[in-house]
């Protein structure tokens, strides 16, 4: 009564795969289980306070090296908060560009200091000259460390008027009194060649 008859039977038909939707993502839905999984894999929680000051001290020992590099290539995007910026790369090229008092200043001070201490006790004239030659150049740096400041803060308002000018000078300066194959960030341009 409610069977089929023999002529009722067809031969069976083999579904065919489901065609993916234009807008799909392509792969099936993850599971929760999986989804959770993946969540605590990506989050990993320190179990204690040893392991929390570990992944710190890691993430710390990267960021330095990060920096570090940038200090050597001048990459703007992991500079110090202090050497980033337009402002702070056009003038340290500008201080790297241009010949300093500065940086001839000290190595000519520790030669004539060695020369006051060594022969003050045979020439006591020359002790009072080393004195006055230490004056001289004080007010010579002071002099190039001013007309710096000022012409720094000049060429910046010139090329960057929406940008403030506070500090700039001070950070030429600054940069000025290191010499020049210790500067960090590294010197980018040769001598002579003024950022314009």
């Amino acid at each position: 009564m409610f069977r089929r008859t023999k002529s009722d039977t067809t031969t069976p038909t083999v579904p065919a795969e489901p065609q993916a939707k234009p807008g799909g993502k392509g792969r099936p839905t993850p599971s929760r289980k999986e989804a959770e999984q993946a969540r605590k894999a990506a989050y990993k929680k320190p179990r204690n306070r040893k392991e929390a000051s570990a992944l710190r001290r890691e993430k710390m020992r990267t960021e330095r090296a990060k920096m570090q590099s940038a200090l050597q290539t001048g990459d703007d995007r992991y500079l110090p908060a202090a050497d980033k910026g337009p402002v702070r790369r056009f003038a340290r090229d500008y201080v790297d560009a241009r010949y300093s008092v500065m940086e001839f200043a000290l190595p000519i001070l520790l030669v004539v200091s060695l020369v006051g201490v060594v022969f003050s006790r045979q020439f006591p004239w020359l002790a009072g000259l080393v004195n006055i030659f230490f004056l001289v150049m004080i007010m010579v740096i002071a002099g190039d460390w001013f007309l710096l400041s000022r012409g720094m803060k000049r060429a910046v308002a010139k090329r960057y008027p929406d940008e403030p000018v506070k500090g700039i000078g001070f950070y030429a300066v600054r940069r000025t009194m290191q010499m020049r194959r210790w500067r960090l960030p590294k010197p980018m341009v040769k001598r002579g060649e003024f950022p314009m």
